[in-house]
């Protein structure tokens, strides 16, 4: 993440950025959910209708791909399975997808989950538009981790100011 400055092991500062613990990036927004700058409005506009816009098309490709099952004539049972399985995996994407914004997912769940995500998709892709009509998807989360970090930092950076020789014994 950042680069150390090859002496002893400590991170650099960049020029015109205060010292202490720096916003993690949002997929698509970078950090500028910490301020709402560089363009944070039009971006989450642009997401909102672009993950509407996907979810709309990959309906349309779950239609054209149910059309095919009916054409092939399979029966009604393995028909009302697919758009069952559809409708339930799609709703459990949606939760997931939703907790996530919340707080962060235990990576073993997540990776037992993948199938179940991946053909669910589509309620991930409704959770994500959702979330973007009201912030950043994990903006929430993100910044009540980010402030908890500065409120340590700022702590333990003010209790190691002045000369600690200066100051009296009680």
């Amino acid at each position: 993440m950042s680069a150390e400055n090859g002496k002893n092991g400590i991170p650099e500062t960049p020029a015109g950025s205060a010292p202490g613990p720096r916003p993690e990036p949002l997929r698509f927004y970078g950090t500028t959910w910490v301020d709402h700058d560089g363009g944070y409005g039009a971006r989450r506009a642009g997401l909102a209708v672009g993950s509407l816009a996907v979810a709309a098309a990959a309906c349309f490709v779950l239609r054209i791909a149910y059309d095919g099952l009916q054409i092939a004539d399979i029966g009604s049972f393995v028909s009302l399975l697919m758009v069952v399985m559809f409708a339930i995996c799609g709703a459990l994407a949606f939760r997931h997808t939703w907790s996530a914004f919340t707080s962060r997912p235990d990576p073993d769940r997540q990776a037992s989950l993948r199938g179940l995500l991946a053909i669910g998709f589509v309620g991930s892709l409704l959770a994500y538009f959702l979330r973007t009509l009201t912030e950043a998807p994990g903006e929430k989360l993100h910044r009540a981790e980010y402030e908890k970090a500065r409120t340590e930092y700022e702590k333990r950076a003010t209790r190691r100011s002045g000369n600690p020789k200066k100051r009296r014994r009680r």
